[in-house]
């Protein structure tokens, strides 16, 4: 086990934020020199760090504590109804879990997700530098789920491995296909996978209750929030 207490941590000067309007934030950061592996990923995430390609980060907003670490604890996860539905509808999708992202396939699909369900965000216009940059590390913990319908790629859910835990890192879709619901869809499977795997939690990154884009995680339950250096049980 790392002591975390002997890391370089560095951080930004203020920048606008990505998620509420007028909000200026600042990100602490681990040295991106280090050698990091599953063990100290999984300690930096069970102190509510993040990954973004190889750095590893966590807000340090002065004046705003909105970004809450959030997870799910897999073993005792209990669908809605609308979820249990969401799995039904896609019974029909094969999913299959590879070492390799980066191929054409995997950049076509992630470049029309992006094109055309966040062109006003920060990630538009896409590159493929940009996917290779975001989405990859040198850790040995990524898995890309691909999900096919009749053999096609129809979404990607990039997650890390950690030694008690699955990360989701991002997932991205066809979106002519809106009726499925494939992000739903995809962290079901990812809770589903955790359990199968005999590992605790699936990570959902920052869970933000005024940032319509970041509230849905609250549709899962039970969930669990990172305050005061404890993981507690959000109230409903």
């Amino acid at each position: 086990m790392t002591d975390l207490s002997e890391l370089r941590l560095f951080i930004t000067h203020p920048h606008p934020c990505s998620y509420l309007e007028d909000q200026e934030a600042v990100t602490l950061f681990v040295d991106p020199t280090i050698n990091v592996d599953a063990t100290m990923y999984s300690q930096l995430s069970a102190s509510g760090f993040r990954r973004s390609g190889t750095h590893l980060y966590r807000p340090r907003c002065p004046n705003c504590q909105a970004c809450v670490p959030a997870r799910i604890p897999a073993s005792i996860f209990q669908a809605t109804r609308q979820q249990k539905r969401c799995l039904k509808r896609n019974q029909d999708v094969q999913m299959t879990c590879s070492l390799q992202g980066n191929s054409a396939e995997h950049y076509e699909l992630y470049e029309r997700y992006i094109n055309e369900r966040h062109s006003d965000g920060d990630m538009f216009p896409p590159s493929r530098e940009q996917f290779d940059n975001f989405l990859s590390s040198e850790w040995g913990t990524t898995r890309h789920l691909e999900f096919r319908l009749d053999g096609k790629l129809i979404c990607v859910a990039v997650c890390d491995q950690m030694d008690n835990a699955l990360s989701a890192v991002y997932t991205y879709f066809d979106p002519s296909l809106p009726k499925r619901s494939l992000g739903v869809f995809a962290i079901l499977q990812q809770i589903i996978l955790t359990e199968s795997l005999g590992l605790h939690h699936l990570y959902l990154g920052y869970w933000i209750k005024n940032c319509a884009k970041m509230r849905y995680k609250t549709e899962y339950r039970p969930l669990e929030v990172f305050t005061n250096q404890h993981w507690l049980l959000l109230s409903r």
